[in-house]
């Protein structure tokens, strides 16, 4: 069962944007594309790393430091050095909110 947590604002977020904040300790990002919400760790599996602030092109996030790219909706790897998919997480808009799913056994 996943608990949901408040993010942020929907309004804080653009369109092409995304936000970074600490959820009960995971460092999550959301990004709203196409007007779709995605959100993931914000961790590259390949170094450990952060991700945002990397290029991003549509769904197609690029490490900033050692090229891996990943898919923002599944967490699957597009390119190496990178193998291992993303953590991903369940977003939703509720009341003009932003809100992110956290696993209970995460």
């Amino acid at each position: 069962m996943s608990h949901w947590h408040d993010f942020a604002a929907a309004g804080e977020l653009p369109e092409g944007g995304y936000l970074r904040r600490d959820v009960d300790g995971i460092m999550i990002a959301v990004f709203r594309v196409d007007g779709a919400l995605h959100a993931i760790e914000d961790v590259c599996t390949h170094d450990g790393g952060r991700l945002t602030g990397g290029p991003r092109e549509g769904c197609r996030l690029v490490c900033p430091r050692h090229g891996a790219a990943f898919d923002l909706r599944t967490g699957a790897v597009l390119a190496p050095p990178a193998y291992g998919p993303l953590t991903t997480f369940a977003v939703r808009e509720a009341d003009h909110r932003i809100e992110v799913a956290i696993p209970a056994d995460f």
